[in-house]
């Protein structure tokens, strides 16, 4: 990790130290107080913790034009996003993605899309629905790949990451307090419950936590409603294509739904942000991410509503080049942001006991 971020977050850790202003703003600060000295392990596991709302930054005195210029949001910022790419499997892929992310997320859509394309070319038809156009076995097969990969990759940065902060043996209580913490986005509240200051200067606002909700309850619905896919086709023997009602589509359209409109407010919150309290170079990878999974999203909505037209040929190479490009990315984008803050949360739980 590059050392210059490293003693930068050190020293202004160390300085809010020893403020202690902030101290009920997020779970960042109760831990960052109960260190009298900072490893890079220690800044690591704050960096993770914290959420970027922004709350600390505005109620600071020492932040710019004081001598001591803190910017402690971009300063962890820092230390996160060289984190994720140090501790990624392989590391050069997620260092390209964070320089270059909207461009890679964009050719390799278009790349895979092509790829389906050619693979409709030369498939044997057969089926109903989406199978008519490339089969069943030809879509698990591809899949199933995309599928584990990330899996193992995600593993194994986990693993870095937990070593790098000295994590112990993990119990189920700390993963119920690490999920309970994020599945009600505890840390975006801010430290009074007014939300964060993301959007303009010192106006709290809950939209951020929100669109976080939004696009990850939607994630889940839409996973949840390919898994009831798999076990009505493989258990019960019900092949696609499922009717409206059918709970395949229920969640799939609701999940769609929430996942648009979350990906969509993110980009904007994103695109009218002050850049300079975030990380250094990583606006790119950020709005890539952000941009694939929501064209992921709406591009299964408009697949589904035109499914019976002309049209839906040319949208289903599309979206699972989407799909397939999500997968195959994942391990370098913001989605692991999810699984790291999850690590950082259960680690915090360790340390509160």
């Amino acid at each position: 990790m590059q050392t210059d971020f490293l003693n930068e977050a050190r020293r202004q850790a160390e300085i809010c130290n020893a403020c202690r202003y902030c101290e009920g703003y997020c779970s960042v600060f109760p831990a960052l107080h109960a260190e009298r000295a900072f490893s890079d392990g220690n800044l690591t596991q704050l960096a993770n913790l914290c959420h970027n709302c922004r709350g600390c930054y505005y109620a600071c005195q020492y932040t710019a034009p004081h001598e001591f210029n803190l910017n402690l949001p971009q300063a962890l910022a820092n230390v996160r996003q060289q984190s994720w790419e140090e501790f990624a499997y392989p590391q050069s892929a997620a260092k390209a993605f964070q320089k270059n992310g909207a461009l890679i997320a964009l050719m390799a859509t278009v790349g895979f899309a092509f790829f389906f394309w050619l693979a409709k070319q030369v498939a044997t038809i057969g089926g109903e629905g989406f199978y008519a156009i490339l089969s069943h076995n030809m879509m698990i097969a591809i899949f199933m790949p995309a599928f584990v990969f990330p899996l193992v990759s995600i593993g194994i940065s986990l693993r870095r990451y937990w070593r790098s902060v000295d994590g112990g043996p993990v119990k189920f209580v700390h993963l119920k307090k690490a999920f309970i913490a994020a599945a009600g986005m505890k840390n975006l509240r801010g430290g009074h419950g007014d939300g964060c200051n993301f959007e303009d200067t010192d106006r709290f606002s809950q939209g951020r936590r929100y669109a976080h909700q939004a696009v990850m309850y939607g994630f889940l619905l839409c996973f949840a409603a390919t898994s009831s896919a798999t076990v009505l086709h493989y258990v019960f023997d019900m092949p696609a294509p499922y009717p409206f009602w059918s709970l395949p589509k229920l969640l799939g359209v609701i999940g769609g739904v929430l996942l648009s409109l979350g990906s969509v407010e993110m980009v904007r919150l994103k695109l009218k942000s002050d850049k300079t309290l975030a990380a250094d170079k990583a606006f790119s990878g950020e709005v890539g991410f952000v941009g694939l999974l929501g064209f992921v999203a709406i591009s299964g909505l408009l697949l589904y509503f035109l499914g019976s037209t002309t049209a839906m040929p040319v949208l289903l190479v599309l979206h699972l080049g989407a799909v397939l490009a999500f997968f195959v990315l994942t391990p370098f984008t913001k989605m692991v942001h999810g699984f790291y803050r999850l690590a950082a949360l259960a680690r915090d739980a360790q340390r509160t006991k």
